[in-house]
């Protein structure tokens, strides 16, 4: 029990420094009611101590304590504490003697709250009235002198001096007038005599104390009577009675009672309501003959707590007295908790920290003592709560860390609770916007892109397009596509791609080609219009395509100008012989370049082959004497592209075993109208009957050689030196024909117009031995006879 007090007492001095922090003490401010609007009451900013540029910045404002209209507002250019509405007093605070009104000066950041209390000062603006323009008093003659009839006073809505101070009666001969504070009566100063004057006028002047000083009058009609000795009697001075707010019409409040000594008509009593307001008059009501007072309107605690209602007793004849009816309103719990937004920060940036205030909220209930107790709370589902302030303000303040990418809007729902039997609750609900901050960077739809495009493409014509998404806001989450610079063999990145920069879709900035490079990579960046900027980066493949755009190159036999081929077929080769090789490349890749052979014409169709894929020249049965010595082929080569590329060479062969076989020796290409070459041939022919037996011991040797050794003319591929090959040829994943397995050591032709016949050596065994070239000049025939001789001795 003790822990629990002294926690209490803990508490008590926290939330007692935190009130000394916020609310600096009362300004007191004192005028006169009815002043203009817009008049000035004091200097606020003055008598804190402030700069003006405070207020505006601080966000003062003018809060109302208990009611929503107020009164008096704050100039936040100056400071000055000016009327807002009329202010009458009467209204305001009625017969009381003191009117305060009570505001508060709210200032934010930090939260401060300052009470205002203006002092209504009553102005002379109302005169005495008497409640009714005539007062009708019935006299016996036979009053005696010195008798006293009391006349229902007048009434003034002013205060203090301004109220009524004095009467006076004008001068006659049978009444003076007594006054002693609020009770004012008639005196008899000399007896009445109803033969001669049965009615007499007097004129009562009610006076105050203002000044100017205004008066009311009223007219008292005497009517002289018989005997009516005896006035009616209260049974109470004071009525009391306790009335619960929103008691139903027709409640009965309380009942006065009076009695009259008199009998007869002068002892019946009747009952109504001396002065009382026009608002007394619309809530209660006296019943004349019992004096009950029943509720005939809407009885209000928060807008009156009590009546004093002034009631007569009046009899027969027209005596009357007083007595007062004081009724109490007591609370009930019939108001709900308002709550009321004062200040709110919207929208608020998403990188606010948490613990930030965000909006003051005010907390009324307008009901007393416990019912106006209240408590406040906000659903638990937001990142926000509420934290007790001053009084019955209350700071909304951020608890964890907000991200408008994943929650924009906030609706928080306010819900004040008071203490009341049943408690009585209320919503409020705040919407809270979050304001976007540059703090996602774009981030590509993909780790990597890959393009692929065939070569030979269009300037222009779109390869791939990239996408990044920023969950930002406008422009913060606007991304902007560009090329980051680099090169791409050796030339600007820029000068094969580009970019659209509102879409990312990259297109080719000039034609590609294959054989040139295959693929290269560029790297696009992706940037938003934040400030400051942020962006990220992605890596696109491309790929380039082959198409089938180059047609094969023959590399053997490869003309130059109209020089040709020619081969020796030894007349004892055997079927399946190589004779020859077609060697051919392509500078496209993949099945682009799969070369295949085919013999397209021949002089005898049956007698050579060409391997398909390989280009070898066989024969396909052994050679027979019927046989044409001179053999023309034409060898097609195509490619496997679709459409498919092609070329064609010619292969010109002599089967024979010595060249003095050969009938003539002549050009067998298709110009026959060389006169240069047919004179060459001239020559050669004179050359050879001039050296006949020569030739003829060169033949012995040939065939003696041929006979230790069969002699065939190739048995394998021809090595091309690397002139024939073309600039930019590479062999792809042996898809070309070219193999390593046949080596040579010379070319097969010298690529003259001459016509001459070169003879080379393989390293295949197999392969017919003859590294002598024919001349035509007797010289080179002596010296190929001399290398034969001494190869014949060996």
């Amino acid at each position: 029990m003790d822990s629990k007090f002294i926690a209490f007492q803990l508490r008590s001095f926290y939330f007692l420094l935190l009130w000394l922090r916020a609310a600096y003490g009362d300004m007191s401010y004192s005028f006169p009611e009815e002043m203009k609007r817009g008049s000035v009451i004091g200097n606020v900013a003055k008598d804190l101590g402030l700069g003006t540029g405070a207020l505006s910045n601080r966000r003062a404002r003018i809060d109302t304590d208990g009611t929503d209209k107020r009164y008096c507002d704050i100039n936040l250019n100056n400071g000055e504490l000016v009327v807002a509405d009329r202010i009458d007093r009467e209204e305001l605070c009625g017969e009381k003697a003191s009117c305060i009104l009570k505001h508060e000066l709210v200032l934010e950041n930090p939260l401060e709250l300052h009470r205002i209390s203006l002092h209504i000062q009553d102005i002379n603006d109302n005169s005495p009235q008497f409640k009714e323009d005539m007062i009708n008093i019935e006299i016996q003659e036979s009053a005696d002198r010195g008798a006293r009839f009391v006349i229902e006073e007048a009434h003034d809505a002013d205060v203090g001096q301004n109220s009524v101070q004095q009467y006076s009666l004008k001068k006659n001969e049978n009444f003076m007038l007594a006054a002693d504070g609020n009770t004012i009566e008639l005196v008899l100063d000399k007896e009445l005599d109803r033969e001669k004057q049965q009615e007499i006028n007097l004129l009562l002047t009610a006076l105050d104390g203002g000044s100017p000083q205004s008066s009311g009058t009223v007219v008292i009609h005497v009517t002289v009577l018989d005997a009516n000795d005896n006035a009616p009697v209260f049974s109470q001075a004071v009525y009391k009675a306790s009335l619960p707010e929103n008691s139903p019409v027709d409640t009965v409040v309380v009942t006065v009672s009076a009695t009259d000594a008199d009998e007869g008509i002068n002892g019946d009593v009747t009952y109504e309501f001396g002065h009382v307001t026009e608002d007394v008059k619309k809530i209660f009501s006296i019943d004349s003959k019992v004096g009950e007072i029943r509720i005939i309107g809407s009885v209000d605690y928060e807008t009156t707590t009590s009546f004093e209602i002034r009631v007569k007793a009046k009899d027969g004849l027209g005596l009357s007295s007083y007595a007062k009816a004081v009724i109490s309103i007591t609370d009930v719990n019939d108001n709900a908790p308002v709550v009321n937004l004062k200040s709110l920060t919207n929208p608020i940036p998403e990188d606010t920290p948490p613990g930030t205030e965000v909006g003051i909220i005010n907390v009324q209930d307008r009901d007393s003592e416990r019912n106006r107790q209240v408590r406040c709370s906000i659903q638990q589902n937001v990142p926000f709560k509420l934290v007790p302030s001053i009084k019955n303000y209350y700071s909304l303040v951020t608890t964890g860390q907000l991200d408008r990418e994943l929650v924009s809007d906030y609706n928080i729902t306010i819900t004040a609770t008071d203490e009341g039997s049943p408690p009585l609750s209320s919503s409020k609900t705040v919407q809270l916007s979050v304001a976007d901050i540059n703090d996602n960077p774009p981030v590509f739809e993909e780790q990597s892109y890959s393009a692929y495009v065939t070569e030979n493409n269009k300037p222009g014509s779109t390869l791939c397009s990239v996408t990044a998404r920023d969950p930002d806001w406008r422009q913060n989450g606007t991304v902007i596509y560009s090329l980051l610079a680099g090169e791409v063999n050796g030339a600007p990145v820029s000068s094969y791609l580009s970019v659209n920069g509102d879409t990312g879709v990259i297109h080719a900035a000039r034609s590609f080609d294959y054989e040139q490079f295959r693929s290269f990579k560029v790297h696009v960046m992706a940037r938003d219009n934040g400030s400051p900027p942020l962006s990220s980066n992605v890596t696109v493949s491309v790929f380039i395509s082959d198409v089938n755009d180059n047609s094969p190159q023959i590399l053997y036999p490869a003309p130059e100008g109209n020089s040709f081929m020619t081969e020796l077929v030894p007349k004892a080769a055997h079927g399946g012989s190589l004779v020859s090789k077609v060697i051919a490349v392509d500078a496209d890749s993949g099945q682009n370049a799969w070369l295949s052979y085919q013999i397209v014409k021949s002089t005898d169709p049956g007698l050579f082959t060409i391997g398909l894929h390989s280009g070898e020249i066989r024969t396909q049965r052994d050679i027979s004497e019927s046989d044409s010595m001179k053999q023309n082929l034409i060898v097609s080569v195509k490619d496997n592209g679709q459409p498919s590329l092609s070329a064609t060479c010619s292969m010109y062969l002599l089967i024979s075993d010595n060249l003095a076989e050969v009938p003539e020796l002549k050009d067998i290409s298709y110009d026959e109208k060389n006169s240069k070459l047919t004179s060459y041939l001239i020559i050669a022919l004179v050359s050879v009957s001039t050296f006949f037996l020569t030739f003829i011991i060169i033949i012995l040797g040939v065939r003696f050689c041929r006979r230790r050794k069969p002699r065939l003319l190739f048995d394998g591929a021809v090595a091309i030196p690397s002139a024939y090959l073309p600039p930019n040829y590479a062999d792809v994943d042996g898809t070309g024909t070219l193999r390593s397995a046949y080596n040579y050591d010379a070319y097969l032709t010298t690529g003259s117009r001459t016509s001459d016949f070169k003879f080379v050596t393989s390293y295949n065994d197999n392969t017919l031995p003859a590294d002598q070239t024919l001349r035509k000049s007797p010289s080179d025939f002596a010296d190929v006879f001399g290398e034969l001789e001494e190869c014949a001795e060996v």
